[in-house]
C-alpha cells in the first residue's frame, strides 16, 4: 500500500512537471515561428526596408512628374518642354535633330 501510494505521488509529480515543460516548449516554439515570432518580425523588417525604398522612389518620381507638370501649365508653357512633348505624342523628328534607334531586347 504505501508503495503504491509513492508511485502514484512520483507519477503525479512527473506528469505535471512534464504538462508544464510540454507548455513552455508550446509557448516557446510559438515565441519564435508563430505569427507574431522572432522570424516573422524579422521578415516585417525587410519588408518595411524594402516598402521604404519603393515609397522613396515613388516620391522622386513624383516630383519629377509634378516638376514636368508645372512646365505645362497654360498660364507659363517652357517652349522646350512644349517642343519636346509635341515630338513625341506626334513621332516628329526635325531634319537637322540626330536621331539615335535603339533595338528592343
Amino acid at each position: 500500500m504505501v508503495t503504491r501510494s509513492r508511485l502514484k505521488s512520483i507519477l503525479t509529480g512527473l506528469a505535471l512537471y512534464t504538462m508544464a515543460a510540454l507548455l513552455v516548449g508550446y509557448f516557446g516554439v510559438n515565441a519564435y515561428t508563430g505569427k507574431y515570432g522572432l522570424n516573422a518580425r524579422q521578415e516585417l523588417d525587410q519588408e518595411i526596408i524594402a516598402l521604404t525604398s519603393e515609397l522613396a522612389r515613388l516620391r522622386r518620381e513624383r516630383a519629377e512628374s509634378e516638376q514636368r507638370v508645372s512646365l505645362l501649365r497654360s498660364d507659363r508653357v517652357d517652349p522646350d518642354m512644349l517642343d519636346e512633348r509635341a515630338r513625341y505624342q506626334l513621332d516628329y523628328a526635325n531634319p537637322h535633330d540626330l536621331v539615335r534607334m535603339n533595338n528592343p531586347n
